[in-house]
């Protein structure tokens, strides 16, 4: 695929692999609902425009293709399907993972991951999750009534689980435990939605930013604020949840 050639020589650990493949990608444009295609549900892939979610997937693909040996398209496409499929399955809409602590949650089945919220002092919170079946006029998916009562399904699971959320004031005490390329998730204070934004944790000497595709930058960016000023200028996150790819 020609990404090898791009990526520093020397043999880099699993976050700062993550981290420089991610950098490749800095000023591609991001582009809200990639995913949505008309017509059944299928692998697609996109290496010239993000929204935040499918830029941490395409990352995160590449890093593990790369990561076991040469990197060819046949890889990469399976790995893509492990990440953002349910189960790594490719089932219709409803098993494409949409909410992101669905996401996480079947990633760390799939030991793609590991949620180190709690590690990080993260305080536990439950929130009803409905977002998507409340809002099914913004999902062509969801015109499916099918569809509509798996996503539904899925909602109600995902209302049971508790959450682990590092808050605002906390990130200042728990920043030296994160690392570059660790997955960072804000988690939203809109009713019925439980993640707004994603991206991964990138150090600069002494200061930790966000390596993210960026809606209002309208790119793939490294943050000039810091994490912790980042994520207390948005009023629509309450705090982050900090997963480790393993």
């Amino acid at each position: 695929m020609g990404l090898e050639r791009c990526l520093p020589g020397e043999k880099l650990s699993g976050g700062d692999l993550i981290t420089e493949i991610g950098r490749l990608f800095v000023g591609r444009p991001y582009r809200a609902g990639t995913l949505d295609q008309p017509g059944r549900e299928k692998l697609l892939v996109n290496f010239f425009q993000f929204d935040c979610t499918t830029f941490v997937e395409t990352v995160l693909a590449l890093a593990r293709s790369l990561a076991k040996g040469p990197l060819t398209a046949g890889k990469f496409r399976r790995e893509l399907q492990l990440i953002r499929y349910r189960r790594g399955m490719l089932d219709g809409y409803s098993s494409r993972l949409h909410y992101f602590t669905d996401w996480l949650s079947d990633n760390e089945k799939k030991k793609v991951l590991e949620n180190i919220s709690h590690l990080l002092a993260g305080r536990p919170l439950h929130k009803k999750i409905n977002y998507m079946t409340t809002h099914r006029e913004s999902y062509p998916g969801l015109k499916n009534d099918t569809e509509a009562q798996k996503i539904r399904r899925v909602e109600k699971n995902l209302s049971r689980k508790v959450l682990r959320i590092i808050s605002p004031d906390e990130i200042g005490r728990q920043k030296v435990k994160i690392k570059n390329g660790d997955i960072i998730a804000f988690a939203s204070s809109q009713e019925g939605l439980d993640i707004a934004h994603t991206g991964f944790a990138l150090w600069q000497g002494r200061w930790l930013h966000l390596l993210h595709a960026s809606s209002k930058e309208g790119a793939v960016i490294i943050s000039k604020k810091t994490l912790s000023a980042y994520l207390k200028s948005n009023k629509k996150f309450t705090g982050i949840i900090v997963a480790r790819v393993k």
